[in-house]
């Protein structure tokens, strides 16, 4: 009998000790979905960003204000390093030993490297398309001379040689080249981030079809 009553016992606490690592595995998966959603908050942050950037330097190119745009880009980028601050604490969370999941803490820093990535890259973006292809902007004509006989002498006007010609023709093709290169690299860095979004979102759903 008392032997009976000892097994049961023990059965007893092992189904407690079940259910507790169960009620363990439940409360850890909410937790994780949630800083996974916050994660996914802070992109949707970034995204609305890169919007108001988009359309400021719009606006400044045809506008011209320097001091408007510059005040957007002082905004826009202490926004930037907020929303990389709390990515890197998300980052810290999952490799802590509450979470443990380096995985997901990888995919986090993979994002953040390319998010680095992408504004440098649309930096160069804005500061070429600020300045033009070289045959094609603007000059000044503030250090002109005025001739009375002849009027207006412009310093910008050369002998045109064939190799002015080339000169002007390699510039040209370098700036095409230095801006094709940054919109491809913009453009793979959009396609990794979302790679690693739509990962992000699969976690989530799993974890909470457990």
């Amino acid at each position: 009998m008392r032997k009976r009553m000892e097994d049961f016992e023990k059965l007893s606490i092992l189904d407690e000790s079940e259910d507790m690592d169960v009620e363990d595995t439940v409360v850890n998966a909410s937790k994780v979905v949630a800083l996974l959603r916050k994660f996914l908050a802070v992109q949707q942050r970034r995204a609305q960003a890169y919007a108001r950037l988009k359309r400021g330097f719009e606006e400044y190119m045809v506008s011209g204000s320097e001091s408007a745009y510059q005040q957007l880009c002082s905004e826009i980028t202490v926004e930037f390093n907020d929303c990389s601050k709390q990515v890197l604490e998300l980052e810290s969370l999952f490799l802590s030993p509450d979470f443990f999941r380096e995985d997901l803490a990888r995919i986090l820093g993979s994002v953040q490297t390319e998010e680095k990535q992408k504004l440098q890259l649309t930096a160069t973006l804005q500061v070429l398309k600020k300045a033009g292809r070289p045959s094609e902007r603007l000059v000044s004509h503030e250090n002109c001379r005025f001739n009375r006989v002849i009027g207006h002498e412009c310093v910008h006007i050369n002998k045109i040689t064939e190799a002015s010609g080339t000169e002007e023709a390699e510039a040209d093709a370098e700036y095409d080249n230095a801006l094709k290169e940054a919109i491809k690299g913009v453009q793979d860095a959009v396609i990794t981030i979302n790679e690693h979004l739509e990962e992000i979102r699969y976690e989530i759903a799993a974890l909470e079809a457990e």
